[in-house]
């Protein structure tokens, strides 16, 4: 870029070459946050906010910043307008000869055209519109302009439809081509409201008008005009030739000729280029403050989101909890091998009787352990089993609050997001885990309470407790030390966790052989298992939670495009 065109170009809107590039590192800066600003939840708003980020974008990379860029660069001047409009024809027969495809097969322009003088190629080297268009040099294009033959606004091509629309937001200015029998239509008018609210540089080409109908049509198409805030856009009239083929007459399109070369005056084009550029910059702060607001709408909706989520969990964290307290761990299987172990003949027969001689060796202790061991397992199934129920349980409750009647905007997206498979994985391994960690928690419990129980009765308690006391204390030491070789620590851990998961027999056993110990040792363990049942259900909870977990759910998610437009309100 040239130190005049830094200098004074834009009639003032750069004013210093310090200006143009803070202006162009803020733009630079807004089309970086611009494009990695996302919109993951599906709220009511969301499709619009999603278009207005992608105009929003194209405006920045295909206009402005490329601009601003290189603000010598030729002024970009795109033909546009709907299907059969007769936009290529104009196209050739300005250049006199066939540039782009014109002809009754639609969509005739499948792939845009740029042309442009070969004198400006380096100046147009980098703009990011070439690698959406096939470029010509052609010597007829005035220096200081390129004409870019757009595909129709209402092209039966999405893809057409899409570039169509890119290619305007590039434009530094806009030549519209309509007909006598199409201006009245919609949708170009839409387009053409658009352009005016980011403040576009536009003339309109009315085409095949016969001349009967001309100030009929001329009139109306001025009112039009008017009435969306284009009175001082320029009117060119071709007049109806009928059928042909090929270029139109240079005769009919001298106007447009004339005014081409006039707008491609060094002066007149940087006018051009300037309008257009202040509107486009003006029309930032809007655009930018409305994708903030939607960007806010997405922050609003996450936290309503995680708002219903904690509700929901209560429910099924209590009914977790509940359900360890109901002795659910111990039906089934457990329940039938503590019967085979205490029935007559068992391994805990005796000792669960406290009658007849018990051998209290150590090898019959650890006979009588790994004899145990079956209902360990028994009970770490159970409690692993029980425990991925009550996650299961607890995404189902949750789901159904993200897509129920009722539930939060966003709601349905969030939960489709939730990978059911990927969660019912992750629960059965942590279920697991916590009922592996639930099992080995048991010996030291067992430990302690055995250490308790074997204490005996201090001085203290002799000196304060009846006779009677002292000798129930006494007895319950001689019992843990009898436990203690009867069944090792391991044994008494097993009999603890069944106690805790709902065994009223392990239980009582556990009370006889440790006293006050065993009820605290049973109490410990099943508060520790509906501890890890709510913590499974708070997994759930946390699973969902983490999608809610983006940086564009973040409340201050929206402060920095805030940001942005604070400093490009600085410099505008």
């Amino acid at each position: 870029m040239s130190e005049q065109a830094r200098t004074s170009v834009a009639d003032g809107v750069l004013a210093r070459p310090l200006a143009a590039v803070s202006l162009l590192d803020a733009v630079r800066d807004l089309r970086r946050d611009v494009e990695r600003t996302g919109f993951p939840l599906e709220i009511r708003s969301v499709d619009a906010a999603r278009a207005s980020r992608a105009r929003l974008l194209d405006q920045l990379s295909d206009h402005l910043v490329p601009r601003l860029e290189e603000l010598s660069a030729p002024a970009i001047v795109v033909i546009a307008g709907s299907t059969g409009a007769g936009k290529s024809t104009i196209v050739n027969s300005l250049l006199g000869t066939e540039v782009t495809a014109a002809g009754v097969l639609r969509p005739t322009t499948r792939r845009p055209v740029l042309v442009h003088h070969p004198d400006d190629a380096d100046l147009l080297d980098h703009h990011p519109v070439l690698e959406a268009v096939e470029v010509v040099e052609h010597t007829r294009v005035p220096r200081g302009i390129a004409l870019l033959d757009a595909p129709d606004l209402d092209s039966v091509l999405d893809s057409n439809r899409a570039t169509a629309h890119r290619l305007l937001e590039a434009a530094d200015l806009w030549l519209f081509v309509t007909t006598a029998a199409r201006y009245g239509d919609a949708l170009p008018w839409q387009v053409l409201q658009g352009a005016v609210e980011r403040g576009a540089s536009i003339a309109m080409v009315l085409n095949r008008v016969a001349p009967a109908s001309l100030p009929t049509v001329r009139g109306d198409l001025l009112e039009r005009l008017r009435e969306h805030g284009m009175q001082g856009a320029p009117l060119f009239v071709v007049p109806d030739v009928g059928p042909h083929e090929g270029l139109l007459d240079p005769a009919v399109l001298a106007p447009i000729t004339r005014w081409l070369q006039m707008l491609a005056g060094l002066d007149r084009a940087r006018t051009v280029i300037g309008r257009t550029l202040r509107g486009s910059l003006a029309a930032l702060r809007p655009w930018v403050d409305e994708l903030a607001e939607a960007v806010q709408a997405q922050a609003d909706a996450a936290v309503a989101l995680a708002a219903e989520l904690d509700v929901a969990t209560q429910g099924p964290q209590e009914a977790a909890r509940a359900a360890v307290y109901g002795g659910v761990v111990s039906d089934g299987p457990a329940r039938a091998r503590w019967a085979e172990l205490a029935t007559a003949g068992g391994p805990l027969a005796t000792v669960v009787r406290s009658s007849g001689r018990v051998d209290r060796s150590r090898r019959a202790g650890r006979g009588r352990a790994e004899a145990l061991a079956s209902l360990v397992g028994a009970l770490t199934r159970s409690a692993a089993a029980n425990l991925t129920a009550a996650g299961a349980r607890a995404e189902l409750v949750l789901r159904t609050h993200l897509r129920g009647a009722g539930a939060p905007d966003g709601g349905a997206s969030l939960d489709a997001a939730w990978s059911a498979a990927e969660d019912a994985k992750a629960r059965t391994s942590s279920a697991e885990s916590a009922a592996r960690a639930w099992e080995g928690f048991a010996s030291a419990v067992a430990t302690e309470a055995l250490r308790q129980a074997a204490l005996g009765p201090s001085r203290d308690d002799v000196r304060s407790a009846g006779r009677h006391a002292v000798r129930a204390a006494k007895h319950v030491a001689r019992r843990a030390e009898q436990a203690e070789r009867a069944l090792g620590i391991r044994g008494l851990a097993a009999v603890a966790l069944a106690a805790a998961a709902g065994l009223e027999p392990a239980r009582a056993l556990l009370v006889d052989l440790l006293g006050e110990a065993g009820t605290t040792a049973s109490d410990e363990l099943r508060g520790d298992l509906a501890d890890r049942a709510a913590a499974e259900v708070a997994r759930e909870r946390a699973a969902v939670g983490e999608l809610l977990d983006d940086p564009d759910l973040a409340p201050d998610a929206s402060s920095l495009l805030r940001l942005r437009l604070a400093v490009l309100k600085g410099l505008t």
